[in-house]
């Protein structure tokens, strides 16, 4: 029985001392970025939150239904970047 708690108590021990580390290693979505190549402008846009409301904002004005952006053909994708440009946010 002896025996049994202190494996008990070193798996607990280990468990203690690893899980910061485990923790640490976990991706933060914050750091996560995905950059889209407009090729017809030739340049790179982050894909977050403030790009994905201007292309919510731009289905709505084509009367489109959502449909993911990587999903688009090229042709869809390159009508959304003419727009986007026309259409710069305002800070």
């Amino acid at each position: 029985m002896r025996y049994i708690n202190r494996y008990i108590n070193t798996i607990i021990l280990a468990a203690a001392v690893a899980a910061p580390v485990v923790i640490m290693a976990a991706p933060r979505p914050q750091e996560v970025q995905l950059r889209v190549y407009d090729r017809n402008h030739r340049d790179y846009h982050n894909w977050d939150d403030r790009e994905d409301h201007a292309y919510r904002g731009y289905l709505v004005e084509r009367h489109r239904t959502y449909r993911e952006y990587d999903r688009q053909n090229n042709r869809e994708q390159n009508r959304y970047w003419n727009w986007r440009h026309s259409h710069p946010d305002h800070e």
